[in-house]
């Protein structure tokens, strides 16, 4: 089945869409049009950009396929936490140590500004703080300590460390056998985030268009965007383009940009929600209301919502086949963690697809110049890795920020290098499947 196609289907019944506000629908994409920065993709990257450059005084379009927060800005566990994906290492080995602590500082000014865009918009989007990170076995646990300990002394960064015989203060599940704490990181309702980031960016004078599907690019001094929409076929022609759709924009059978393509993969991830527990039973799971996330390769994540439900995320898919029986076999999980809630119902079972990158460190740049004499005019964002809902923010900033001159911390990024996926075109998702077979059995060995 098209990665579309399954896409749609894991739309129908999140509770996210269930249980936000609904948004006004933009118009699609008619005719020809021209701005200064074009942005593809309706997702929390494209906004927060928009939003930017809006203020910066450019023209800006904004053009998403499908409906504003569609993608993984919309559907995702809504856990904003420190740092990247990948681990600093993956950082430090390819930019030092000193840009590493540049990159690390600037994962906690998204966190920093997520919040700033909160109160300065009053979006109502169910903000808590706290982040709690556990592990499964001791030398897990032991592990967790150390990288804690690391960025405290290294990048300045300190963790309350929770010790075995603590963790039943912080949780109340007997899977987990030392933790950490974060207050600064948290979580939020995503749906409601976004719609209302995109109401700021429309408040702002940006011109967004849904329904709107790019066919193609056209490169050049002024690049030009080809579309197809319910309203029939437009163009858009530009100073300046933003590529921010991820995996939509290489999940067609002919990625609109073909050399982006190999260096990302659709990876699915689900989520189930329970009913509304007893207030009392809520309280008791997560004293403090943190999202909590294990150090698992193959993860579980989940946190109680502001209506005191369980929500709960732990199967993916790397052959972009969603699971059988997805909503018993996440309530499996959850009751593995959570055995006090064997008689919770579940609710709503939904799933979307986020990029990864090889090592999953975020893959930000600039398609090459098309042309002698012709800048590099094309930016990029994708390869957030499953760790973005607050890396996207600031990446947007980067964007607005590079494109009005000022280029040196979109650099920092744009020096990671990113290889392809191997295996090519056909044999890249057996091999990841594969590999990640591996990673389980490792996580079940401990």
């Amino acid at each position: 089945m098209p990665l579309l196609d399954t896409d749609q289907a894991l739309t129908r019944n999140s509770y996210y869409a269930a249980t936000a506000a609904p948004a006004a629908v933009q118009p699609p994409l008619q005719g020809e049009q021209s701005c200064d920065v074009a942005v593809v993709g309706g997702g929390l990257a494209g906004l927060s950009a928009a939003l930017d450059l809006r203020r910066r005084g450019y023209d800006v379009v904004l053009l998403e396929a499908q409906q504003i927060g569609f993608g993984a800005s919309g559907r995702n566990g809504g856990q904003a936490i420190h740092g990247l994906a990948c681990d600093q290492d993956v950082i430090e080995q390819q930019l030092g140590l000193d840009e590493a602590r540049r990159v690390w500082a600037m994962s906690i000014e998204a966190l920093d500004l997520l919040r700033e865009r909160i109160a300065e918009h009053g979006i109502a989007c169910d903000w808590q703080d706290g982040y709690l990170g556990v592990a499964t076995t001791p030398r897990k646990a032991a592990e967790l300590h150390a990288q804690a300990e690391r960025l405290q002394s290294v990048y300045g960064y300190p963790l309350a460390r929770i010790e075995a015989a603590d963790v039943g203060r912080w949780i109340a599940s007997p899977r987990y056998c030392g933790a950490v704490h974060d207050p600064r990181s948290g979580h939020l309702h995503p749906l409601k985030y976004t719609r209302g980031l995109a109401a700021a960016a429309l408040r702002a004078g940006v011109r967004v268009h849904e329904g709107t599907q790019v066919q193609a690019l056209e490169q050049g001094a002024r690049p030009v965007l080809r579309t197809t929409g319910a309203q029939g076929a437009g163009s858009l022609k530009a100073r300046q383009v933003l590529l921010a759709g991820n995996v939509y924009l290489h999940g067609a059978q002919t990625p609109l940009v073909p050399a982006l393509a190999p260096r990302v993969m659709p990876v699915g991830t689900y989520i189930a929600c329970t009913e509304v527990l007893p207030r009392a039973t809520a309280d008791a799971l997560i004293p403090d209301r943190s999202a909590v996330c294990d150090t698992n390769f193959v993860l579980d994540y989940f946190r109680t919502t502001v209506d005191d439900r369980m929500l709960y995320g732990g199967r993916v898919s790397y052959s972009t086949l969603t699971p059988a029986r997805l909503a018993e076999s996440l309530r499996e999980r959850m009751v593995h963690t959570f055995p006090q809630l064997a008689g919770a119902k579940v609710d709503f079972a939904w799933g979307g697809f986020v990029d990864i990158s090889l090592n999953r460190a975020p893959d930000f740049g600039r398609l090459p110049s098309p042309a002698p004499g012709v800048p590099s005019n094309v930016y990029y964002l994708q390869g957030f890795s499953g760790h973005g809902l607050a890396l996207t923010g600031l990446a947007g900033r980067l964007v607005a920020e590079a494109i009005s001159g000022d280029s040196g911390r979109f650099d920092v990024f744009a020096r990671l290098k990113h290889r392809p996926f191997p295996g090519g075109a056909l044999l890249r998702t057996p091999a990841l499947v594969l590999g990640m077979a591996w990673y389980r059995l490792r996580d079940m060995l401990g």
